[in-house]
């Protein structure tokens, strides 16, 4: 069962009701629980668009096709919806459940780091071989490719031609 917590109401519904609903924006499933995530903010949004951007230049040199906010069946009781997801070319599912080649996760000033740590842990689980996190207030990225974070200017996946110059991102953002 499933358990909606928007408010002070709680509902619960089963993970086939709620593969077959549409939020918006987007929720995840997380063991019984509809959670909402931190959306709608313009640094998160614009870097977003910025990397969806970078991938979308490379997809042919690179082999590769993405998606922004793509539901991702990391286990049977969890469904995550990450900011973007790099795969190998070719159709995708409505939801995904191989491990893509990258997932990023870019923070929104009401994330925690709890949260963002639990969100990555599921993707490691799952078989993503790099996940990355990308901070647009501290113009940080990290990135795991095993069991050990590293701060990069240049977040790459190992064993590909994958990479982006966080510098060149961030001197995109406009700032108001």
């Amino acid at each position: 069962m499933l358990t909606f917590v928007h408010m002070a109401t709680v509902t619960h519904i089963p993970i086939q009701e709620y593969l077959g609903s549409t939020y918006r924006p987007d929720c995840e499933y997380v063991d019984g629980e509809v959670r909402e995530r931190n959306v709608g903010k313009w640094e998160h949004a614009r870097v977003q668009w910025l990397l969806a951007a970078w991938f979308f230049q490379h997809e042919k040199q690179w082999g590769i096709t993405g998606s922004t906010e793509q539901r991702v069946r990391v286990s049977e009781n969890r469904i995550r919806v990450p900011d973007l997801v790099v795969l190998t070319a070719g159709p995708q599912p409505d939801v995904l459940t191989n491990p893509p080649l990258l997932v990023i996760e870019i923070l929104s000033p009401d994330d925690t780091y709890s949260d963002t740590q639990e969100r990555a842990q599921d993707y490691r689980a799952m078989g993503v071989g790099t996940v990355w996190i990308v901070d647009p207030k501290t113009r940080s990225g990290r990135m795991c490719s095993g069991a050990e974070w590293v701060e990069a200017g240049r977040l790459e996946v190992k064993g590909t031609a994958l990479f982006v110059e966080l510098g060149e991102i961030f001197g995109r953002l406009m700032t108001a």
